[in-house]
């Protein structure tokens, strides 16, 4: 990184960041979520299937020199499908070092360079300290969303994480580990309240011990879990269980990685209402003008 007379180049990029915080970045005004910008895009690639690839993303990695990817959460048959002719950079094993120079060599040699994330960078993507750090070397960045993979096991799900009369709230959470410590575990609480559905991220090896502590919390044993392994891949699998049960099923099956789970009752999608957007039914109530929120345009759901 660029020597900027701090001992330490992260302690100048943290102070940079801390000033940027204290007033709006004027490029939250200049552009939205669906420009192309000037930089190094960080690009979401979906959940697995190259088809989840936004078209926006096709075509930044399409026009790419060099992208820098997940390594094997990335869909090989997305880099075949998109990057044949771009040089392709696995970025697992690499530190900050190693990674910021590479992409900002490039992108100052005037290649086109494209970071891709799996998912959705804004969902454990840890995209914002690289985007600091290639800022702070003078190097735009900026993001272009994907799916992340809770969306894509509801699709296999064939289900909403939302439903009325089920679930009126989504959490994303991952498992105890070393970024996140007991205290700032919240799965129980998340799963106490009954009507949210806990999406819970980076945490296959840890199925087992995350409902071991649910129960011990006194989380009942019955609420549904189902487990979505490579979501929207070509072996994609699905393992359905309960607090009580599915610890050993997921150890059974032998997954230790890529997988998403889902707790809670909006999985199986049962005893939900329907919504008031649609048929005379849901009028019920409204008065003779048959006026509601339907009516006017706004949803309930």
């Amino acid at each position: 990184m660029t020597d900027t007379g701090a001992a330490d180049p992260q302690t100048a990029i943290d102070a940079e960041t801390a000033a940027g915080a204290r007033e709006r970045d004027p490029r939250i005004e200049a552009r939205n979520a669906g420009d192309v910008g000037e930089g190094i895009p960080f690009i979401g690639a979906g959940p697995g299937d190259p088809g989840l690839l936004t078209v926006t993303g096709r075509e930044l990695v399409e026009d790419a020199d060099l992208v820098v990817h997940a390594g094997s959460l990335v869909n090989s048959d997305l880099l075949e499908e998109y990057c044949a002719d771009a040089e392709t950079v696995s970025s697992i094993g690499k530190d900050l070092e190693e990674l910021v120079p590479l992409m900002r060599d490039a992108y100052e040699a005037g290649r086109d360079v494209v970071r891709l994330h799996s998912g959705d960078p804004a969902i454990y993507g840890a995209a914002v300290e690289q985007m600091d750090a290639l800022e702070h070397e003078g190097v735009p960045t900026y993001i272009v969303p994907g799916v992340t993979s809770s969306f894509a096991a509801a699709a296999t799900l064939r289900t909403q994480l939302t439903l009325n009369g089920v679930a009126n709230h989504v959490a994303f959470t991952r498992p105890q580990g070393k970024t996140l410590v007991p205290e700032d575990d919240h799965i129980a609480e998340f799963v106490e309240m009954g009507d949210v559905t806990t999406c819970v991220y980076l945490g296959t090896h840890a199925v087992a011990e995350t409902m071991d502590r649910l129960l011990d919390a006194g989380r009942d044993p019955d609420t549904p879990v189902t487990v979505v392994y490579h979501a929207s891949w070509p072996d994609e699998d699905v393992i359905e269980g309960t607090i009580g049960t599915i610890g050993e099923r997921v150890e059974a099956a032998g997954y230790r990685a890529s997988a998403l789970v889902v707790i809670g009752d909006a999985a199986r999608k049962e005893g939900y209402e329907r919504s008031y957007l649609y048929g005379d039914w849901a009028n019920r109530g409204a008065g003779e003008s048959g006026e509601n929120d339907t009516a006017n345009g706004e949803a309930d759901d």
